[in-house]
């Protein structure tokens, strides 16, 4: 690509960019956002106090102590996958990409048109 072409693609980019800015600018919204963060800063700074601590005082528990259930390695558990073969209409559960059937489908078919097959995923 020509610097040229460079050059007008970015400047284009930009342009559209600034347009959302403006548009941004002007949304309701947005105001009474800033309007929060900046009456919440003034508090902040009234009492002394840093966006750490005002996180301890709303929410005591920490992220981590609410963190989804564990293996005994600390990992976090893998979200069941399940994937229909619609050309046989069997069914494959499985929380990794080594179960058997899974990789024989995708040996057959290929791995993206066997990832199309996924029907749902949970917890």
């Amino acid at each position: 690509m020509s610097i040229l072409n460079t050059y007008m693609q970015k400047e284009q980019q930009l342009k559209q960019l600034q347009e959302e800015l403006d548009r941004l600018k002007n949304d309701d919204r947005l105001k009474a956002e800033l309007e929060f963060k900046d009456k919440l800063e003034a508090l902040m700074r009234e009492f002394d106090k840093s966006a750490a601590d005002v996180i301890k005082l709303l929410d005591p528990q920490p992220a981590a102590a609410k963190a989804t259930s564990t293996t005994s390695t600390g990992r976090a558990k893998r979200k069941l996958k399940i994937y229909k073969n619609p050309n046989t209409g069997e069914v494959v559960e499985t929380r990794g990409g080594n179960q058997k059937t899974l990789k024989a489908w995708k040996d057959e078919h290929g791995a993206e048109t066997v990832e199309g097959w996924l029907v749902r995923t949970e917890d």
